[in-house]
């Protein structure tokens, strides 16, 4: 059996080596590295691939966060909601701007932002919400979108783990993640579906003004070489990572197919546990669904029961099979963002989710043998 990888990288290389060393090498003749033609290329077949306006690259996915809030010109002391239970670059460029953070639970067979704890945490100085689109689909966007009209707020997409899914509306249409707030950002970190050699990221929008703006922004606030309209930052994608993402995109849904494919096969084996919890699919989508794609798997989480999930780990690491907890402690916690208007009961879903999570091997190479293993092994301890 070939070594089982939580991410296999190197193998999925090897099926689009040609064309990756045949475009590094065009760019290393050309010395085209920064804004290159790869770049331009890349954006077009993205635009292309998601049916949105705008794309606008840059250099990782925090930066894009950030740059989707500098540009709607957000402002010190405005409020921005946010899920506790996600990765801490979604509150870190909240407060990096100097705007406040609010916190709030999920949805516990999701694991995405919950639409009643927005509601009830919107003030009068609340100017946005940051769902986030965890372990590979939408968060309940619908009613999302819905909040942010009653309230008149801006809604910011983090898609950094569904690159690919589609939302499923209530009366059956398809948009792909990250289009449908005001703004959209995503990463292109390696282990990402749609991932680089390197960082790099992206900032999604359908608004012309907010594309010019952002535009500006990635570039030192420039339009013109040495004219600076706007504050802005450095941050770029490379001629070389566009490449490989120009690459791979194509490739994309075959890969987000091949992960769904992967946890139909621990479903069908850890589906009826008593202590296991399967992950579960949005609204309309029974079981894993091909035909609206709502689900891109960029991970496989499950839910362990009985107080079980360490015994679990340690067991897979004796075993030499990688796996992940994602989160074992909620933002709301770390010391970075401790804050005296939150509370313990504020989080109970969380709470709870940080002591149950154990991700499994997830990629486009796994192959029967693997999964046989990794599932095979999780049984096998969760039934003694």
């Amino acid at each position: 059996m070939r070594k089982i990888q939580m991410v296999d990288l190197v193998s999925q290389y090897q099926d689009i080596k040609p064309q990756i060393q045949e475009s590094f090498s065009q760019i290393l003749e050309n010395a085209s590295f920064i804004n290159g033609p790869e770049v331009s290329g890349f954006q077009k077949d993205l635009e292309a691939y998601l049916g949105v306006k705008h794309v606008i690259p840059c250099a990782n996915g925090t930066d894009a966060l950030q740059i989707a809030m500098m540009g709607l010109g957000l402002e010190p002391g405005d409020e921005v909601i946010t899920a506790d239970f996600t990765f801490a670059a979604t509150a870190e460029v909240i407060a990096l701007l100097q705007l406040t953070p609010v916190l709030v639970d999920v949805d516990p067979e999701t694991f995405n932002i919950d639409p009643k704890a927005i509601r009830d945490a919107i003030t009068p100085k609340t100017r946005a919400i940051v769902p986030v689109h965890l372990f590979g689909q939408c968060a309940p966007m619908e009613e999302i979108l819905e909040i942010a009209r009653e309230h008149d707020i801006y809604v910011i997409e983090d898609n950094a783990q569904a690159i690919g899914a589609n939302y499923k509306f209530a009366d059956g249409r398809l948009q792909k993640a990250g289009t449908l707030g005001d703004v959209g950002a995503t990463s292109f970190f390696p282990s990402k579906n749609l991932g680089c050699y390197g960082d790099g990221g992206a900032i999604f929008t359908n608004n012309d003004e907010l594309a010019h703006t952002i535009r500006g922004i990635v570039n030192h606030g420039m339009y013109r070489r040495y004219y600076h309209d706007v504050v802005g930052v450095n941050s770029r994608l490379d001629s070389l990572q566009a490449a490989v993402l120009r690459a791979k995109l194509p490739h994309l849904d075959r890969y987000c197919d091949q992960r769904r494919e992967a946890a139909r096969f621990y479903n069908a084996a850890f589906s009826g546990h008593a202590q296991l919890t399967v992950p579960v699919t949005m609204r309309g989508c029974e079981g894993i669904c091909d035909t609206c794609d709502c689900h891109v798997f960029h991970q496989y989480t499950l839910k362990v029961g009985g107080g079980k999930r360490d015994g679990l780990a340690d067991h897979l690491a004796g075993l030499g099979i990688p796996f992940g907890i994602y989160y074992p402690i909620p933002l709301h916690r770390q010391k970075a963002y401790l804050d005296s208007r939150y509370a313990e009961d504020d989080f109970p879903v969380t709470n709870a989710l940080c002591k149950e999570v154990i991700s499994l091997p997830m990629h486009t190479e796994l192959d029967e043998e693997q999964l046989r293993f990794i599932t095979s092994a999780v049984l096998d301890y969760m039934n003694q």
